[in-house]
């Protein structure tokens, strides 16, 4: 009798959410020091008074990242940054980062040395530790594992999954620019790789080239929250895209939301931009990632507080989860909102 053949499911069918969903899904948490586990921005674990956070990455030469346009010293900022993010997405302060490398030997001693003084960089301006790590090799190309392990105090974390029916929805500063920097890189290599003679034009563009290649966190959001006495229902950093991220505040707090299209922040530049590669600037919104702002949910009593808050924009409101994700045009139209942003298992066209 001839074996039966064992199916084989491809990793693109699941995608990297649907991946993590099905790997951890049934895992039980067995200490009672483990609040959180998996399915949100960091782990939380109790010791003591306070809540430790910890959120780990894993950055892989291209596919997270293309050293033709990026300088290692930008590199090793962005990604500890990109840690610290995720942290602050829970309401807590950063405090110690643990960084992991596998490099291949067309790497020297001195590249290295520029990766890490980014990593110090980023250490420095925002009062982390760099409190250990790995080094080994690798046969192909740069890997990059940072872990980052901060504190709550327990009565502050927020959840993703913890967001009101009627909540406000509300994000930082604006979206799409981190996107548009990408595709102008991008754009820059292949006009370069075609002739070698041409340099980049790059000129005017620093904003949102900053965006892409030296993000920030936005810890002095939180320390206005504490200031202003705010304490969001729900909160995530968008790293992924706006719509991706709304999804997932909606998915796992169980209701649905309406956002209003012509609240969504922008800069002049990413709508220039996205003009002149004949893109909708609010698909790059929703869809682009790398942000790093927050998106967090609040009372409907805390309007007033969140309408002071520099660079702090009201997008819309949570709904009953029968009423779906949706968008609001100026027209009045209802769009549904689809997750499209940034899947590293997710097929991709050649």
């Amino acid at each position: 009798m001839q074996a039966e053949k064992k199916q084989r499911t491809k990793l693109t069918e699941l995608g990297e959410f649907g991946l993590i969903d099905h790997l951890t899904g049934d895992f039980e948490i067995k200490n009672k020091s483990t609040i959180k586990g998996v399915g949100d921005d960091t782990a939380v674990i109790s010791y003591g008074d306070k809540l430790t956070l910890v959120s780990k990455d894993l950055l892989v030469e291209g596919v997270h990242f293309d050293l033709t346009y990026t300088p290692l010293k930008h590199l090793g900022y962005k990604a500890a940054v990109s840690n610290i993010s995720d942290i602050v997405a829970m309401n807590g302060t950063a405090k110690q980062l643990i960084v992991g490398i596998a490099v291949s030997n067309r790497f020297s001693v001195e590249a290295l040395e520029e990766l890490y003084s980014g990593i110090i960089q980023a250490c420095n301006v925002y009062h982390v530790d760099l409190a250990g790590g790995d080094t080994t090799s690798s046969v192909s190309g740069l890997f990059i594992s940072i872990t980052v392990v901060g504190e709550v105090d327990k009565d502050k974390v927020v959840y993703r999954n913890t967001a009101k029916l009627n909540d406000l929805l509300c994000v930082t500063g604006d979206l799409g620019a981190a996107y548009m920097g990408l595709l102008l890189l991008e754009r820059e290599k292949h006009v370069f790789k075609a002739d070698p003679s041409l340099q980049p034009d790059l000129e005017g563009h620093d904003y949102i080239l900053g965006r892409q290649l030296k993000p920030d966190p936005r810890t002095d959001v939180i320390k206005m929250f504490n200031e202003m006495k705010i304490k969001p229902t729900a909160m995530i950093d968008i790293s992924d895209g706006l719509g991706s991220e709304v999804l997932h505040i909606c998915h796992d707090s169980a209701l649905g939301c309406r956002i209003y299209q012509e609240k969504i922040p922008l800069d002049p530049t990413t709508v220039n931009m996205a003009a002149e590669f004949n893109m909708s600037v609010y698909t790059v919104a929703l869809n682009g990632g790398e942000d790093y702002e927050l998106l967090f949910t609040i009372g409907q009593e805390d309007h007033e507080k969140v309408s002071q808050m520099p660079g702090v924009s009201i997008i819309g409101h949570m709904t009953d989860k029968c009423e779906g994700v949706q968008m609001v045009t100026p027209d009045d139209e209802m769009v549904e909102i689809k997750a499209q942003g940034w899947d590293a298992l997710r097929k991709r066209e050649p």
